[in-house]
């Protein structure tokens, strides 16, 4: 299987992305499994206009793709991206953030968007 790589002008965009920490827990707990906007207003104690900011810069990048589901918006990881092996990489060196999501199921407030 051949590696693709990304060029130096994308794998920037992408690391600046991430350089911000909003931005990079949020792929952190997509890495796992998709999460609606009002799952990362609850774990990141963050506004509904602000989270959603940050995930249309990760759409627009062609980082995330989003499903609606009724009124619901459920954001996952593109993985036809070209730059999703540099995100898989970026991920495996910071703290795993499943358990913000489990702490989240715990509380009962991951079925809050079904």
């Amino acid at each position: 299987m051949e590696k693709t790589m990304v060029n130096v002008e994308q794998a920037a965009k992408v690391i600046k992305l991430l350089g911000d920490k909003t931005r990079l827990t949020m792929i952190g707990l997509m890495i796992h499994q998709e999460c609606c906007v009002c799952e990362f207003v609850e774990i990141l104690d963050m506004s509904q206009p602000s989270i959603s900011q940050h995930l249309r810069k990760l759409r627009d990048a062609g980082l995330v793709r989003e499903r609606r589901k009724g009124k619901w918006i459920f954001y996952s990881l593109n993985k036809e991206s070209e730059a999703y092996p540099l995100l898989e990489a970026i991920v495996r060196h910071i703290p795993d953030q499943k358990d913000k999501l489990d702490a989240l199921e715990a509380e009962g407030k991951r079925i809050a968007c079904n």
